[in-house]
């Protein structure tokens, strides 16, 4: 045991708020060993493993990039390779790169409070297993499994003739030119797929069993890019970030304080593009933001409707055929190809197992602290992003609330720290309250949040920074051991 290598923090996956926990770590915390071990062969996460035609981000850069490096590209709502781009960009400008160990799978960690440790178990290339000890986990692997997405099990699947494909699984060979196609999905790799594959296949039908809330957005932001001839560029970046911060937290606020305004406003954007006859395809019976919005850029998905190269059908899967899919209907839609754009697997830090001394954590027993920490479980923290804004928002705030930790505890030379739920007024509730079904299909599993402050989830980046700089770390729910 003595012989294993050690670092201070161990950091679990190289994609976007991976490689934005190394900065935090090497930046703030210079002090402190680190070492990133990411189970695939590349620096990307999300933006490297999808492929499939169209793939961008669904909220613009200014607020998915990193608070500490600009997004320079004149596109706000940036295509995957682009994103892909900026990641391996930010790594090597860092140096964050030469801290990355792939191929190495996070499999297993068991905590010893006699040591102050945890002992790392990773898979390797070849069946081996790397074993590694720190005394922090940073987890950052996302929330959904990397190996497969969610694939619902139709009637006469096995008698289709045609292709059918996951978008997390998209074949790079895949000729679509001149081919019917069908999307099954309404979310936001469906209204993605559509209008890319549009341009070459003969038609492209969205086959949704329900309607989603799809706004239409510029995917150029028109200040920003006026404001960077203007400003040095981290001074333009950081108006812009902020500005789009204010207005995701103002049209949040609106949508769930007055959601028929905000319904029929959306709607008039909608008749807008198609003109009437098309509510009954992007009317959900749901309110704003119970799941989560959809944005198409530059209108795409309703240019493709308009000049005839895409078309929405609202109905349910009978069975596949084997020429297409069977509706409950009785229609069936003929189809050389079907794309089941129909979810992730949600994944709490992708099945890592852990052990505290000697007792397996069942993850669903505990309750999240400050969303990035959980009850009873030592030196360890996990980065996950908002539902009603930008990812990277959270992780950024999450990043800089673990360097706080970690100094703190050098400055009183603690070696242990664990949220603790003493308060027993704090009631449990979901930890999500989506009502989408890759959530609806997990909550099981996942931790819960609690009712009260710091185990409820704000979902708010301006509460978070608030707490994040200004309230202290020893809150008398972290406890700390020495």
């Amino acid at each position: 045991m003595d012989d294993l290598e050690h670092v201070d923090v161990l950091i679990v996956g190289a994609g976007l708020s991976g490689i934005g926990a190394a900065y935090h770590v090497q930046t703030y915390c210079p002090q402190k060993s680190y070492a990133i071990f990411e189970g695939r062969h590349a620096i990307g996460g999300t933006w490297d493993l999808f492929r499939y035609p169209g793939v961008r981000s669904d909220s613009d850069m200014y607020t998915l990039g990193y608070r500490f490096r600009p997004w320079k590209n004149a596109k706000a709502i940036a295509d995957g390779p682009s994103i892909l781009e900026y990641i391996e960009e930010t790594a090597k400008e860092y140096n964050i790169d030469r801290k990355i160990r792939f191929n190495h799978r996070v499999k297993h960690a068991a905590w010893s409070s006699r040591t102050s440790q945890w002992t790392v178990e990773a898979e390797r290339s070849g069946a081996e297993t790397a074993r590694i000890t720190c005394s922090f986990i940073y987890v950052c692997t996302g929330y959904y499994n990397y190996e497969s997405g969610y694939l619902p099990q139709w009637n006469g699947m096995e008698q289709y003739k045609g292709t059918l494909v996951h978008p997390q699984k998209w074949p790079q060979d895949l000729n679509y030119d001149g081919k019917r196609v069908v999307v099954i999905g309404s979310g936001a790799t469906a209204v993605t797929l559509v209008p890319a594959m549009a341009e070459r296949a003969a038609h492209l039908t969205m086959l949704q069993r329900s309607p989603t809330y799809i706004v239409n957005l510029p995917s150029r932001d028109k200040i920003a890019n006026a404001l960077r001839r203007h400003l040095p560029l981290k001074a333009a970046y950081a108006v812009t970030r902020w500005k789009n911060v204010f207005l995701q937290m103002f049209f949040y606020a609106l949508a769930r304080k007055n959601p028929r305004f905000f319904r029929n406003m959306v709607m008039k954007g909608v008749r807008h593009q198609l003109g009437p006859g098309y509510e009954q395809h992007f009317s959900p019976g749901y309110n704003p933001w119970d799941q989560r919005l959809c944005m198409v850029p530059d209108a795409d998905l309703f240019n493709s409707m308009r000049a005839g190269k895409a078309s929405v059908v609202t109905d349910q899967i009978d069975s596949f055929t084997e020429r297409g899919v069977r509706l409950t209907s009785g229609n069936e839609l003929e189809a050389d190809i079907v794309v089941a754009a129909t979810g992730l697997d949600l994944r709490l830090m992708h099945g890592l197992e852990l052990v505290v001394d000697g007792r397996p954590v069942d993850m669903s027993k505990t309750m999240a602290y400050k969303g990035m920490m959980f009850s009873d479980v030592p030196n360890l923290a996990a980065a996950f992003g908002y539902t009603n804004a930008s990812w990277t928002l959270k992780c950024d705030l999450t990043s800089e609330y673990v360097c706080k930790l970690l100094n703190y505890m050098d400055r009183f030379d603690y070696l242990k720290c664990t949220p603790r739920k003493r308060d027993a007024s704090v009631k449990e509730e979901p930890v999500l309250d989506f009502t989408s079904g890759y959530v609806q299909r997990a909550l099981g599993s996942l931790p819960k949040q609690g009712s009260k402050t710091p185990w409820r989830l704000h979902q708010n980046y301006a509460l978070d920074l608030i707490g994040v700089r200004f309230n202290e770390i020893d809150d008398g729910v972290m406890e700390f051991r020495r």
